[in-house]
Parts: C-alpha cells; structure tokens; sequence
C-alpha cells in the first residue's frame, strides 16, 4: 500500500554526524522516530521554540529536491524507487560547498556560503525525472500555494512541475525552523547564536559533507510525521 505523499530529499547520511546534529536540533529522528528535547537555549522560551521548529521537525532533517507529492495510482512504490535508482545513477557524488546558518525570507536554515552548480544540477534532475509519478496537485493545493503570493515565474513553475521553487527560483536549504514572522528581533537572534553554536563543530570540519545519495521520504498518512525510507546512492 502506498504511502500518503512520497518527497526526494537531500539528507546527510543516517547515522553521520551531521544527520545527528540536525535531528536533534529539530528533536526528531525521521529514520528511527526517536524524540530528543529540544536544545535549551537562552532568550528562546521551550513552548515557544517547539512551535517554532515544528514544521520542520515534520518534514525532517532534509533539503527539498522534489517536494512532496501523491504518488499516481498507476505506480508503485516499487516503482518509484526503481525510477529514483535509475536517476541516482545517472549523478556523481561531488562535495558540498561550505554551510552556514542564515535567515532565509523568515526562517533560518543551513545555507551554502556560495551558489553551487552540482546543487542545482542535482535539484533540476529530481525535478524533471520524478516529476512523472506525481499526481497533478488539485485545485485546493493550487489555491493555497498562490495564497503565499507568488511571483508569475513562482506561478508558471506551480503549474509545470508542482512546486514554485525550483529551477531559476531553487535555493537549497536546510530547515532550522518555520516561519519566524512577528517573532521578536531578540528571539530570533538567540535562535540564529544557538544554531550557529550548535553546528559550528560541523560547518568548520573537514572534509566537506558530501552529497553522496538521494533520500526518498514519505508521509504515511495526512500530517504524519515525514520518514526516511531509503538513502540511494549517486553513480550506481
């Protein structure tokens, strides 16, 4: 039986270093399901912060490269993962640039100090050959995502591939909370200190972290939390 929605994420090896960091930074471990405390930190009320990692402690510790969609009836699951194959090894693995904490719109996340080539190239392909197995999104998901305010680049690209940031509009990120609109400016910056401390050890390491696989991600069922089912390996 098919899972609710399918996604294709970057995600740092389970089980490395940084998939430990980022997993408890969110509280939640989208392989296994286990829960952390979130991390304390100063200036940022407990209530307040789980709101605020809420959101990406669903989705998990990820990069988006195809969002979520509903898988076509005529497909298998099976199936989708034999096309996700097909595409892993159709990409070579390459180093990541260097990742640093940012504010990005209202949200932080992990950013890439530089724009990265690969990145995108690896994004485009997610895109364009899993796009096949997405069902079409219906008129509510339309109207919600139009709600945001999209640019008609962000609309045309709606239309075309289901999702408004991709391509041109791309930018790979790594969730560190939702939306931090009408959060107070001190609050925010505790948040942004607290995460730059708590990765530091990571974003100063060597060697890079690699973009090596790509993670298929479903959510079983309507605003289940997201799992990672399985890391594909790139040139094989």
């Amino acid at each position: 039986m098919s899972e609710h929605r399918y996604a294709a994420y970057f995600a740092p090896p389970v089980e490395s270093a940084w998939w430990e960091a980022g997993s408890r930074w969110l509280g939640r471990c989208a392989a296994s399901g286990r829960t952390w405390p979130l991390p304390d930190i100063a200036g940022a009320p407990a209530q307040l912060q789980q709101k605020l990692t809420a959101a990406p402690r669903r989705y998990g510790w990820h990069a988006t490269l195809a969002a979520p969609f509903v898988l076509k009836p005529r497909f298998t699951e099976a199936e989708l993962r034999a096309g996700m194959q097909a595409l892993c090894r159709t990409l070579e693995p390459f180093d990541m640039p260097a990742l640093e904490v940012a504010l990005l719109d209202d949200f932080l996340a992990l950013v890439p100090a530089r724009p990265d080539a690969s990145l995108r190239a690896a994004a485009d392909a997610c895109v364009m050959q899993l796009h096949a197995f997405a069902e079409p999104l219906p008129p509510s998901e339309l109207q919600r995502r139009r709600a945001a305010g999209l640019t008609p680049e962000e609309d045309a690209l709606l239309l075309r591939w289901g999702y408004p940031f991709v391509m041109d509009r791309f930018r790979f990120h790594m969730s560190l909370t939702g939306s931090l609109h009408g959060i107070e400016p001190d609050v925010v910056a505790a948040l942004q200190a607290a995460a730059q401390q708590h990765f530091a050890p990571l974003l100063s390491s060597r060697p890079p972290l690699r973009f090596e696989a790509i993670s298929l991600f479903a959510e079983p069922s309507s605003g289940a939390d997201f799992m990672c089912l399985a890391q594909m390996g790139l040139g094989r």
